[in-house]
């Protein structure tokens, strides 16, 4: 199993593309930024001060409107209870690796659960796909499940991260049945998408609940063929 879910997990991670020396454009907080021939949106006030101070200008002196995509911290939270089993444990692995990739320049954090819950990967940890999965997979699933208590294990490693930085992604098929009403934790995070394994037993209807109460995107995935989908539509602007 171990070795199958390794397979999953290389065939689904995204290459990390060569680094730059700019920050990353495309989707984020619109921002004013000296013209690199990347951008026709003219931050005209910042642009004319410029021009005052030296009338002779560079290209860099003219000031332009950019999005620049900060630094994520996601943490991805991942039920091991006694109903994940078999292909449910697959479908981990594919998600572990995809969104290794995905998240290659940002900060990820990496939390089982169950009754209990346990960080695997400390937010700013290396997170090396291979590493997490052996963790995963070693874990026996066992127990209820506390979606409550991994959602504020979740939100503890968000602790001092800019709300706007700051995501939860709960892969779990939902069925909460120890533990208060995650509901309310949920609507205490940042953000919270849910993939929500069907392959079994579910709880669509909370999983739907979670991911409205904590203003995310709630994506079903019956195997871990679909994972790739799901997360591109999760992390989709």
């Amino acid at each position: 199993m171990r070795q199958r879910a390794r397979e999953i997990a290389r065939r689904l991670a995204v290459a990390r593309p060569p680094r730059e020396r700019r920050p990353r454009r495309g989707v984020g907080e619109l921002t004013s930024l000296p013209w690199s021939g990347g951008s026709d949106e003219l931050d005209l006030e910042r642009t004319l001060d410029a021009l005052v101070a030296k009338p002779l200008p560079d290209d860099d002196d003219v000031v332009v409107r950019e999005r620049v995509r900060r630094r994520r911290s996601v943490v991805l939270v991942v039920d091991v209870s006694g109903s994940m089993r078999g292909e449910r444990i697959r479908t981990a692995a594919a998600t572990v690796g995809a969104l290794t990739g995905e998240l290659s320049r940002d900060r990820l954090s990496v939390v089982a659960f169950w009754s209990d819950a346990a960080v695997l990967v400390r937010m700013g940890e290396p997170a090396d796909p291979a590493t997490v999965l052996d963790l995963l997979v070693r874990m026996p699933a066992q127990g209820l499940t506390n979606v409550s208590f991994a959602l504020e294990t979740a939100g503890a490693q968000l602790a001092g991260v800019p709300a706007r930085d700051g995501r939860v992604l709960l892969l779990s098929d939902c069925v909460h049945n120890a533990g208060p009403d995650p509901r309310l934790v949920a609507a205490r995070l940042p953000r919270l998408d849910v993939l929500l394994d069907t392959t079994g037993e579910d709880d669509v209807d909370l999983g739907r609940d979670l991911a409205r109460a904590g203003r995310g995107r709630c994506r079903l995935v019956a195997g871990h063929r679909e994972v790739a989908a799901a997360l591109t539509s999760v992390f989709a602007p």
